[in-house]
């Protein structure tokens, strides 16, 4: 008991966060408490002029004052912001110590006056020590320690002397009236301290929940890099304010060779280990140099102030690293890395414009120059652009034919019963075979098919809906430029009236990436599919910036979280990340579906944190349209679990 006793007096207890709150507060409260003390001195000492002797009426009284107002603007003058916790402890200390060694001087220069004058100076003395316990209380409650001593030292001197040496009843009774009012104050003081102390706690746990929001927002929960948003965020202040005297930017983007081959051959879990060994490989090599951030699945990408010869070395050597074998769960893994580099110098160059360069030299060396950095030039651009292959087979493609949809159960985590189905976009040419939408899909919204693309797919995602039982809805991709385009919003708004099937069941899914592109425009838009009593859905949360924002300002109904939260040994170590943001969607009454469940031990834990859907390819893999009956009538082993 005395132990923690003396802990809460000499403030040994108390953290920085508190510290930091009551000296913040105490900076505009000791001034009135030092201002209070001196016009209290001066005025009693002017009621005692003539009649106590001059160095008690003026001389200890205007010391008391000068020194009150010197203490009183020292602390004016503090700047929290320039101490440490150790500093504000030690004033906090001084603080109270001061407030004893004046409650000492100020209580026996009162009563020794006492001993001159009359009745109305003795009755002005006991105002004065009343008033002036009072007001210091309240003026220090902030540092209940520092009250409590000058109260102490205060009230129980001025009560003994009168038990002790006056002989009137109505001065002692004035002595138990202001203690018995000091004990009230007192606990007022305490029980609002505590009120306080509650608050500041509260405060600094919402501040370190928010880091660890703002944390997660910028960082790519697998590799531990910074994530897609951070980078394009660094980027474009690397960009803004450029001129001819700027040192030389580059910027580079990487993609790993034949890790989709490792992936589909030994896992997503085994592909999520490489991806974190890669981020490793890549934060030693950037150490000190530049930044490297995921920007997602196998791409990666950095900015680093060198110009492009000094980049080209630089990447090599960072290409032979990546190349270097893996090894986890004792199977050794051998893939590549390609690079593509673009440089400014001087000039002011836009973001975008920077990174498409770079994307265009890694295109080339994807195709002529695998496993090696090419710089970006405009020959390699011309190169490029001159190879439209794709774009010529998507101009003259019978969308129709050749576009098909594939359909991914998602399924109720508790019953197992089917909930939805993820549309997947297929595109398989006569002359070039089947292309991956990552191929095709930029393609079409570089050249601007995008619009005719999105439309026929949600035709075909209608059709699929109005085959499908009522209670299970229809998810379908909108990109950004799908959102910044009032034409291809209006297609599908008059597409889903005429289709018959009831909006409700319709969820238009979207990263954050592409809510970031042009904010205003998908607010628009997603306000007039939802207005239609559509659904709204953030794809991938987790990969971009996962703002709260978008959950005030959006007509956001679900969360889909992304599959690096779900698998891999780092999202297993952390899957107290997971819980907190399934127990964010609960708190905010939105539907929370987990991507990329490959486990039955995943399932189970998904289930226990009270996700409501899951997809992945332990439920099952992408399927065409035609084989979905034969799924929903074939029993799953997992749904014995």
């Amino acid at each position: 008991m005395l132990k923690n006793t003396m802990r809460w007096l000499t403030l040994s207890s108390v953290g920085s966060d508190m510290a930091a709150k009551q000296f913040e507060e105490l900076r505009s409260q000791v001034p009135l408490l030092y201002a209070l003390l001196s016009v209290n001195a001066l005025a009693l000492g002017y009621t005692h002029y003539g009649k106590a002797p001059f160095w008690m009426s003026v001389l200890v009284p205007g010391s008391l004052a000068l020194f009150g107002a010197l203490r009183g603007v020292a602390w004016l003058r503090y700047d929290v912001k320039a101490f440490e916790h150790a500093d504000i402890i030690r004033l906090l200390r001084r603080t109270a110590v001061l407030g004893c060694l004046l409650s000492v001087a100020y209580i026996l220069w009162s009563l020794r006056l006492t001993q001159f004058g009359g009745a109305d100076e003795r009755a002005h003395v006991a105002m004065f020590v009343g008033i002036t316990v009072i007001g210091c209380i309240f003026c220090l409650s902030h540092l209940p320690q520092g009250a409590v001593l000058v109260a102490t030292f205060t009230t129980i001197p001025y009560l003994l002397f009168y038990l002790l040496a006056s002989k009137s009843t109505v001065y002692i009774a004035i002595a138990l009236n202001i203690l018995l009012v000091t004990l009230v104050v007192m606990r007022v003081l305490m029980n609002g301290f505590s009120a306080f102390s509650k608050l500041v706690q509260s405060q600094s746990e919402t501040a370190r929940l928010n880091r660890e929001v703002t944390i997660l927002a910028h960082t790519d929960l697998l590799t531990g890099l910074p994530n897609r948003r951070l980078f394009f965020s660094d980027l474009r202040q690397h960009m803004t304010g450029r001129d001819p005297s700027s040192p030389a930017l580059s910027l580079g983007v990487i993609d790993l060779d034949r890790f989709k081959a490792a992936n589909d051959t030994y896992g997503h879990l085994v592909g999520d280990q490489i991806l974190a060994q890669v981020g490793v490989r890549l934060a030693e090599e950037f150490e000190d140099k530049g930044i490297v951030a995921r920007l997602g699945g196998d791409e990666f990408a950095f900015i680093v102030e060198a110009d492009g010869e000094t980049a080209i070395g630089m990447m090599s050597g960072v290409c032979e690293r990546l190349a270097e074998p893996y090894v986890t769960d004792g199977v050794t893994i051998s893939i590549g890395a390609s690079c593509g580099i673009a440089t400014v110098v001087g000039v002011k160059v836009d973001a975008s414009a920077l990174y498409e360069r770079a994307d265009y030299a890694l295109y080339t060396s994807k195709n002529s120059r695998r496993g090696l950095p090419t710089l970006y030039s405009e020959a390699h651009e011309a190169a490029v652009r001159s190879d439209r292959a794709i774009e010529a087979a998507l101009q003259a493609a019978d969308l129709d034919r050749e576009l098909t949809i594939h359909l991914q159960p998602v399924v109720n985590s508790q019953s197992h019963a089917l909930s939805a189905v993820e549309v997947l976009a297929r595109w398989t040419s006569p002359t070039l075979g089947t292309i991956s939408p990552a191929v095709f899909v930029p393609v079409a919204e570089r050249t601007g098919i995008v619009h005719r693309l999105t439309v026929k797919l949600f035709d075909k995602a209608l059709a699929a809906a109005a085959a499908l039982p009522d209670t299970v809805a229809v998810c379908f991709n909108l990109s950004a430029h799908d959102l910044t385009s009032p034409g291809t919003i209006l297609s599908i708004i008059s597409a889903l009236r005429n289709s018959g099937v009831a909006p409700s069941r319709i969820v238009f899914e979207l990263t954050e990436t592409a809510m970031l592109r042009d904010f205003e425009a998908a607010r628009e838009a997603l306000g007039a599919l939802s207005a239609l009593g559509a659904q709204v859905a953030i794809d991938d949360f987790g990969t971009g910036h996962a703002s709260l924002s978008y959950l005030r300002e959006l007509p956001i109904r679900r969360v889909k979280i992304d599959r690096s939260f779900v698998s891999g040994d780092k999202a297993l170590a952390q899957r107290d990340l997971l819980g907190a943001v399934i127990a964010m969607c609960r708190s905010l009454d939105l539907q929370c579906v987990a991507e990329g469940v490959e486990t039955e031990e995943q399932m189970a834990f998904l289930r226990e944190a009270g996700c409501d859907a899951l997809q992945g390819y332990l439920i099952a893999r992408p399927m065409p349209a035609a084989d979905l009956g034969t799924w929903m009538e074939t029993p799953r082993a997992f749904a014995a679990a």
